[in-house]
């Protein structure tokens, strides 16, 4: 008998696996830069969490998730996306004032698989709760474009949108329920339901989203307050430099959003998979909940889509493979000394011969090999370009000045 992952899910392994590495590093790094701390949540939450909080009226909630009843006969469910439980986690913890939280890890929707569209997907992003401004979404907004800038992602586009709050929101339905009716005939059974009870998630619908280009816009019918912070958003992105197009579409998934909406887009990728991530603002998110008011903003970023916008991966995880001519023994003892002194090595255990350990580091690509003689710890490193004799103690100094 032979086992495969389930469907819609995925082994990761080398050479994926580095890239994955890489930009789970880079993400630990970059977030804290702008002052987020690490935030963990359960994989599972009670399902009321996720009804509540997405909406009952969302696709994620509708069709997407994954509920069962545990042993206690508690209806629990995988988390389809990180928000909800980060703002419960805040809430409960008591805490007061702005919070900064950045998280990573998977997250499970009944998708029909396909590239960038995944059952079990990674993500990684981060919530800012407590500090209502635009430029507490302006700041938001340019973390993640930066971030995928600096992981190799040129091909990139910000995308923003106001979607509203409660004060002009139920104008812009009266609108949109109107149009839609005058469409009737055009859309499918599921946006047809949703008219009445939900017109927003009509403009999200993969099957007649795309229909309805002519559709009244969201930012034709704010109020004063959505009308100046949307204004605050667009000239903080303009100081900071971050270039952005303006999507009337542009609503999201879920229902907790108010105002500022955004999304990040890949140009390189085909339409159906170019969305890296996005995220907006979530004012009313922690009421809903049964908490105290506090605003939010935040992104979430998947990381199967970034591996498809970077491309192929690097072949190698090592800075150098060793090669030691005094067998197995010796080898390991520079090894660990190389590697206390911060580099990348691998090497052969089972005492094979020089040849057969050559052929393993051009396998593993390794771009330098570190060959061991014993004698006074001299270390032969060679690159396709280059090659010196250095002691064991200077391979360190070595890479750094390469």
């Amino acid at each position: 008998m032979s086992f495969q992952p389930p469907k819609g899910t995925d082994d990761l392994i080398m050479p994926r696996s580095q890239a994955w590495r890489d930009a789970l590093g880079l993400w630990e790094e970059w977030s804290a830069r702008y002052g987020y701390s690490l935030i963990q949540t359960p994989t599972f939450e009670a399902t009321d969490l996720f009804e509540r909080g997405v909406g009952d009226t969302s696709e994620v909630v509708t069709k997407q998730m994954y509920t069962f009843e545990d042993n206690g006969g508690r209806s629990v469910t995988l988390r389809p996306e990180g928000t909800a439980g980060v703002v419960r986690a805040y809430l409960d913890s008591g805490m007061q004032g702005a919070f900064k939280g950045a998280y990573s890890g998977p997250f499970f929707r009944y998708e029909r698989p396909q590239a960038g569209r995944r059952r079990q997907f990674y993500q990684v992003g981060i919530e800012y709760l407590g500090v209502p401004g635009p430029l507490a979404d302006a700041e938001v907004i340019e973390c993640g474009k930066s971030y995928l800038t600096e992981l190799g992602i040129t091909e990139l586009e910000v995308r923003i949108n106001s979607v509203g709050d409660g004060c002009c929101r139920p104008a812009y339905y009266k609108a949109l329920r109107g149009f839609l009716n005058q469409r009737k005939a055009d859309l499918t059974s599921d946006s047809v339901r949703l008219i009445e009870v939900n017109p927003l998630r009509v403009l999200d619908s993969k099957a007649d989203g795309p229909k309805l280009d002519d559709a009244p816009k969201t930012t034709d019918y704010l109020c004063d307050n959505c009308e100046v912070h949307y204004s605050g958003v667009k000239q903080a992105l303009g100081d900071l430099d971050v270039a952005y197009s303006e999507d009337p579409k542009l609503v999201r998934g879920l229902d907790y959003y108010t105002q500022t909406a955004f999304e990040y887009v890949g140009t390189g990728l085909d339409t159906a998979q170019n969305a890296l991530g996005g995220g907006g603002r979530y004012d009313g998110l922690a009421e809903v909940l049964g908490g105290r008011s506090t605003p939010g903003v935040g992104f979430a970023l998947g990381l199967d889509r970034i591996m498809l916008a970077l491309g192929d991966p690097e072949k190698t995880h090592l800075d150098a493979y060793l090669v030691s001519e005094v067998g197995p023994e010796q080898g390991l003892q520079a090894a660990n000394q190389l590697r206390k002194d911060g580099l990348r090595i691998d090497l052969d255990l089972e005492g094979r011969s020089v040849k057969a350990q050559f052929r393993t580091a051009r396998r593993l690509g390794a771009p330098v090999v570190l060959v061991f003689r014993g004698d006074g710890y001299l270390v032969d490193v060679q690159t396709d370009e280059e090659r010196a004799e250095v002691p064991l103690q200077e391979v360190s100094v070595w890479f750094s000045k390469s």
